[in-house]
């Protein structure tokens, strides 16, 4: 039952942590690694507003979803 109890306790306390929004910034870079990994050498990611009109297909939202990441290859 201690066992349970201090499992249950050290998942109440990392919660927090792990359901933090990421910053754009760090998203976008985090989604252009990927995307320069999988060999694209030629691509653009553009932060936008999320009620903006996107010209690419959305690979991400950040801000809390006020915003999205835009990929456009080319």
């Amino acid at each position: 039952m201690r066992k349970f109890t201090l499992v249950l306790l050290a998942t109440l306390v990392t919660s927090p942590a792990i359901a933090q929004p990421k910053d754009c910034d760090e998203l976008k870079a985090e989604i252009d690694a990927k995307i320069s990994a999988n060999g694209v050498a030629s691509f653009t990611t553009t932060i936008v507003d999320r009620d903006a009109a996107e010209d690419g297909k959305v690979v991400g939202t950040c801000d809390n979803g006020t915003k999205k990441i835009v990929y456009k290859r080319g």
